[in-house]
């Protein structure tokens, strides 16, 4: 069984845990094991919180103030996309650089590159923005009513 979702939500600090507990409640149900949910979690978490700082801009001369998230859990795996319309990642750095010990922000990028097993970070083609995606092999509850049969 495949369950995916979308949402489109306002760069507001309030819309983080609302993403996170959509990800959580539907991980639950679905019979994942609360480890690897709690992990990707934490991981959209950090995307969520890096969209609302950093993801505003103007996309074709109007201001965003929206994000999206959307979430795949199909199989074994679970994919989550964080797209915003900021001015997207410096492509002279292709991959985040680790925050200095003493910074109190810029860690979050290395975290999910750290709790995920694949990683993308992308610009939207054409237009302005950022694409951060993810994904993880799943494990499930033994009592798991949505694992697929193997």
């Amino acid at each position: 069984m495949s369950i995916w979702w979308s949402l489109h939500l306002r760069r507001e600090a309030a819309s983080v845990p609302l993403a996170r507990r959509l990800l959580l409640g539907t991980m639950e149900t679905a019979g994942v094991d609360p480890d690897v949910s709690y992990d990707l979690s934490v991981a959209l978490t950090e995307a969520c919180a890096n969209a609302v700082e950093h993801g505003g801009g103007s996309a074709h001369g109007r201001s965003s103030e929206a994000y999206r998230v959307t979430a795949y859990l199909d199989g074994e795996k679970c994919r989550i996309e964080v797209t915003d319309s900021g001015p997207g990642f410096d492509r002279s750095h292709p991959h985040p650089r680790p925050a200095r010990p003493d910074a109190e922000h810029g860690r979050g990028m290395c975290l999910i590159e750290e709790l995920a097993d694949h990683v993308h970070f992308g610009n939207n083609p054409g237009r302005d923005g950022a694409v951060v995606s993810f994904d993880k092999i799943l494990k499930w509850r033994a009592d798991a009513p949505l694992m697929t049969a193997s």
